[in-house]
């Protein structure tokens, strides 16, 4: 089947090619016997204008759909309370009393419920590390959450043209990819990326990687799955370096799976959920303090882990004030573009007239860019900061809130589950529009914007719960 769709593919993308070059002759003919034949000099038009629609319809870019997305609910018994977890860290025999306290602190701050999931290796003590454990997660991980979504489309494994799998900390051979292609029997022709180390801004890197290959291969692609989650076997952190210590603390397990298409060929029945309206990528990674934020390194004992850099908090606003201004101009409204420049202007002339020093700038309000919003899980602190500092309210921030109390900092899957809560809230209507904004190590922020289209297919309901389908009646929750 998955050959016989190969062979569909490929005969359709030759049978456009012979159409566009028989349509080029016709007009060169068409042109030849104007001239040949003398006829009136406006009759010259026609076939250049043919050619120049040709042209314009072939290289104008394909829109870009999300079909649907799939996001993993892990089993109960994988849930381990706040309490659990730090009597594990006091058990694990690896940490001091310092280091404990440290973590303690941080997660009692973090504000995180007692829900969250981690995987069978992080139930040991101390945490398996083996290769196995860790592959056997990724099958935990990858293979319910395609199963739903395929299911979810009804679009079948051996219809997807590219496969796009981002996991930040684990990269074994075979690949992640190939691990998927081989569960499925997918196409021999299928192409294959796996994106590592790029943390929370993957999913969106994956995505803005999807619709590149959807559009270069308009006629014979018409879908790809992108597939974010973290394999946590083998990458927890066993020692007492406290920069090092985060990761343990707040990441916990989840997974997501997206189906974007380009429209092309897609089987009837299926229509979008959302239409691409913006791609934004920025990066500071020339920067050697940007480019040192984040890394993983050997603390003095030679134990591994992902240390959380200095000055990381200054590196990341510079790094969003850079992002911001290159995102606003193609998603903020012409009135606030103009109120935007009037206030840069009227501070200009306050400065020149009262030499004022030190005097704040004024930011865009990102509020009415989007309806709403995903963003960064790090914790109830940075997500309030960043809140703050984009002009959001307590509603826009709710859904990062909540994503974070009942799921932890699930990396770039995270913002998926965001988009699963405001669905199950039934608050994404027709042409509201949703900004995803990931920050990951480098420094790298990206932003996707997507419009929710009609036609969902009566997709909605206690499907779209997801997730959240048993909890979502509790949220939001009220910080005490």
């Amino acid at each position: 089947h998955a050959m016989d769709i190969a062979h569909r593919d490929h005969l359709l993308a030759a049978f456009h090619g012979v159409v566009a070059v028989a349509v080029l002759l016709l007009c060169l003919l068409a042109e030849v016997l104007v001239f040949a034949l003398r006829l009136r000099t406006a009759l010259y038009l026609v076939p250049v204008s043919a050619m120049l629609l040709l042209c314009f319809f072939r290289r104008r870019p394909a829109d870009i759909g999300l079909v649907d997305f799939s996001c993993l609910k892990p089993p109960r018994r994988l849930r381990l309370p706040l309490a659990k977890v730090i009597e594990n860290f006091k058990l694990c025999g690896c940490f001091n009393r310092d280091t404990v306290e440290f973590m303690t602190k941080a997660i009692q701050a973090g504000g995180m419920g007692n829900e969250t999931y981690l995987p069978p290796a992080m139930h040991c003590i101390p945490p398996a590390a083996a290769h196995a454990d860790a592959i056997q997660e990724a099958h935990a991980l990858f293979f319910p959450t395609l199963d739903d979504l395929f299911a979810k489309t009804g679009v079948a494994p051996s219809a997807v043209g590219a496969l796009i799998v981002n996991c930040s900390g684990f990269c074994p051979a075979p690949s992640l990819t190939a691990v998927i292609a081989n569960h499925y029997g997918m196409r021999s022709d299928l192409k294959t990326f796996n994106l590592s180390g790029m943390g929370c801004s993957a999913g969106v890197v994956a995505v803005d990687v999807a619709s590149s290959l959807l559009r270069l291969h308009l006629h014979s692609m018409s879908c790809a799955v992108v597939v974010s989650a973290e394999i946590f076997a083998g990458r927890f952190y066993v020692g007492n370096e406290h920069a090092k210590l985060l990761l343990n603390c707040y990441f916990r397990t989840g997974c997501s799976a997206a189906l974007v298409t380009n429209k092309q060929g897609m089987a009837a029945g299926v229509p979008i959920k959302y239409r691409l309206v913006s791609s934004t990528r920025t990066n500071q990674i020339a920067n050697d303090r940007s480019y040192r934020s984040g890394y993983w390194d050997d603390d003095e004992g030679g134990i591994a882990g992902f240390t959380v850099g200095q000055g990381v908090g200054r590196m990341f606003s510079e790094m969003l004030r850079a992002h911001l201004a290159a995102l606003g101009l193609s998603i903020l409204p012409w009135r606030e573009k103009l109120r935007y420049m009037a206030a840069l202007l009227l501070l200009s002339l306050r400065i020149r007239r009262h030499k004022l020093v030190g005097s704040a700038a004024p930011t865009p309000a990102f509020r009415v860019a989007a309806d709403h919003f995903c963003l960064p899980s790090n914790n109830r602190p940075i997500i309030s900061r960043l809140g703050q500092g984009l002009g959001l309210g307590e509603r826009e921030v709710e859904a990062a809130l909540m994503t974070f109390h009942r799921f932890g900092n699930q990396s770039a899957a995270s913002l998926w589950y965001q988009l699963a809560y405001l669905e199950a809230k039934g608050r994404v209507r027709e042409g509201d529009t949703v900004w995803q904004l990931g920050v990951g190590s480098g420094l790298k922020a990206n932003s996707l914007v997507w419009q929710r289209v009609a036609g969902a297919g009566g997709r909605d309901g206690r499907g779209a719960l997801g997730p959240w389908v048993d909890c979502i009646h509790r949220y939001p929750i009220k910080e005490s």
